[in-house]
């Protein structure tokens, strides 16, 4: 994972430079610049606009006592969009808007779902203590003779 960061720090840079001069020499340098600031305008428009929307609708969940788990990785996506919005670059820019635009933004959201679940599941099975508590455990008998047998309580008040 590190060695995967050093080369997105080292590759990115030098592909969005790459970028730029191939747009500058197609267009012109003051025209890519003005882009580049057209982007980062829309980005900052379209940024505020979603991320108003992410939070009306976090706030909706959470006043109707529901769950708010894709509304905040929803929240997550467009903060990360803004953030590569705020980079210079076309890349940056594309990826940004990727995570910004609602059409997009779950699919976004499902991409990022898959890469933590896949980390986490790597972490988990290099850690010291995996085999302490197995994840997955199909019911059958325990150590001590007993059967786990899956339910769910259900309690009823009673006054």
């Amino acid at each position: 994972m590190r060695l995967l960061l050093f080369l997105a720090f080292l590759v990115v840079p030098v592909l969005e430079i790459w970028i730029l001069f191939q747009v500058g020499s197609a267009i012109g340098g003051l025209a890519t610049v003005g882009l580049l600031i057209a982007g980062s305008l829309l980005g900052a428009w379209l940024m505020r606009r979603e991320g108003r929307r992410a939070w009306r609708v976090l706030q909706n969940t959470l006043q109707s006592g529901g769950m708010p788990d894709r509304e905040l990785a929803g929240n997550i996506v467009v903060l990360a969009g803004g953030a590569l919005l705020l980079i210079p670059g076309f890349l940056t820019d594309v990826f940004g808007l990727l995570c910004i635009v609602p059409f997009t933004r779950p699919l976004m959201r499902r991409l990022g779902a898959w890469f933590f679940e896949r980390r986490i599941e790597r972490l988990a099975a290099t850690s010291p203590y995996a085999n302490l508590y197995p994840t997955h455990q199909e019911p059958g008998p325990t150590p001590n003779g007993g059967r786990v047998v899956h339910g769910e309580v259900i309690r009823e008040d009673r006054e």
